[in-house]
C-alpha cells in the first residue's frame, strides 16, 4: 500500500529514497538468508537422518510396548 508523502525539498526526497532503498536491500538480504536456511533444512542428508530418527522412535515404542505386554 503506497502512502502519498508530500515534500517540502529535494532533499526529503532523496532521503526518503535511500530509505526505501536500503529498505529493498535489507529485505533482499532477509530472501537471501531464508532461502539458505530452507536449503539446509531440506538437505537430503538431513532429512534422511530425520527419517532415521523418527524410525528408531516408533521402533523403541514399539518394543518398549511389546515387552510391557509381555510382564503384565
Amino acid at each position: 500500500m503506497m502512502m502519498s508523502n508530500s515534500y517540502n525539498s529535494f532533499e526529503e526526497i532523496n532521503n526518503q529514497l535511500k530509505i526505501l532503498s536500503l529498505k529493498k536491500q535489507i529485505n533482499k538480504q532477509h530472501i537471501k538468508l531464508n532461502f539458505q536456511n530452507s536449503k539446509t533444512i531440506f538437505n537430503v542428508t538431513n532429512l534422511k537422518n530425520e527419517f532415521k530418527r523418527a524410525f528408531q522412535e516408533q521402533l523403541l515404542s514399539y518394543v518398549i510396548n511389546n515387552l510391557l505386554k509381555r510382564f503384565r
